[in-house]
């Protein structure tokens, strides 16, 4: 179930996509379903990547370099060139755990901003692949985490809107010079 799109994992100098960040406009826009993969889809999940890997980064999602598209690529082990990276187009999230768990995330579009968010611990996910195929993913742990949080960026949702303890988000934010005010709360998972 493995990508057949590789590039090599490196940081670019100049990678190909510019990252937007926390207060534009184009993080909040739900994203458009893909109608048909194409090489055009291609080449901008081969873009995704690079620009992913050039900012040390473990998932992205279309709407980050300003593309209004259900497309994420994911890679939970950039420092292993031997295992492929995972694109997904058009996915949805078709089963979740009762289990949650609280970690720790950050995001390129919000850099230096690290919090706990809750999530299920694990997920179904179904999804097209690099080819078109329809494919199904059991995920957990990390993995379920990037898919999810990769998946709230193709709603508009940002992973700070899901931090639950105010008083670190503002700290952080503010420490990054980042507006709270572009932080938009949806409503919480609890235990």
């Amino acid at each position: 179930m493995s990508a057949t799109i590789t590039v090599e994992k490196r940081k670019l100098e100049k990678p190909p996509l510019e990252l937007h960040y926390l207060g534009d406009r184009v993080l909040r826009q739900p994203a458009k379903r893909i109608a048909k993969v194409d090489d055009s889809i291609r080449q901008l999940a081969r873009e995704m990547l690079q620009t992913m890997y050039s900012s040390n980064g473990i998932g992205l999602a279309a709407p980050q370099v300003a593309v209004n598209k259900q497309l994420i690529v994911i890679d939970c082990e950039p420092d292993k060139p031997e295992n492929p990276p995972l694109i997904l187009i058009n996915p949805q999230i078709i089963g979740y755990s009762r289990e949650l768990c609280k970690a720790e995330e950050g995001c390129l579009s919000i850099p230096d901003v690290f919090l706990d968010v809750i999530r299920p611990q694990a997920i179904e996910v179904s999804y097209k692949d690099e080819q078109g195929k329809p494919r199904k993913l059991q995920a957990n742990g990390l993995l379920a985490r990037v898919i999810q949080h990769e998946m709230d960026h193709l709603n508009g949702v940002m992973f700070v809107d899901r931090v639950d303890n105010d008083l670190a988000l503002n700290e952080e934010l503010k420490k990054h010079g980042f507006s709270v005010q572009a932080v938009k709360p949806v409503e919480k998972v609890t235990k």
